[in-house]
């Protein structure tokens, strides 16, 4: 993976529920990861989701390999837009990994 196709700033996020001094339990995000990222352009199946018609909100990342285990229930911010994971794949033998998302 090229160091120059990674140009843009990605966090990854993991829900957690934080108790206040009242006892009462909140869900809030916080970051477990911040890497570089790979924007991909979408494939013409996924650009073309009906008879011309298009959907934005679908994108694909590719990082390094983590060295935290990402998972699905995990979201990915960039420019402060939030992105719910819907897929990973390994590429290679842990030389990266493509994160499909859908923005929230």
């Amino acid at each position: 993976m090229r160091a120059g196709k990674l140009q843009h700033r990605i966090q990854i996020e993991r829900a957690h529920v934080l108790v206040d001094d009242y006892g009462i339990g909140r869900e809030s995000w916080l970051p477990i990861l911040t890497t570089r990222a790979e924007l991909k352009e979408a494939t013409t199946s996924e650009f073309l989701t009906g008879p011309g018609e298009m959907d934005n909100r679908k994108a694909v990342f590719l990082i390094r390999y983590p060295l935290v285990e990402i998972t699905t229930a995990d979201r990915l911010v960039m420019d402060g837009k939030a992105y719910n994971i819907v897929g990973l794949a390994e590429i290679g033998r842990r030389k990266g990994l493509e994160i499909r998302a859908v923005a929230a």
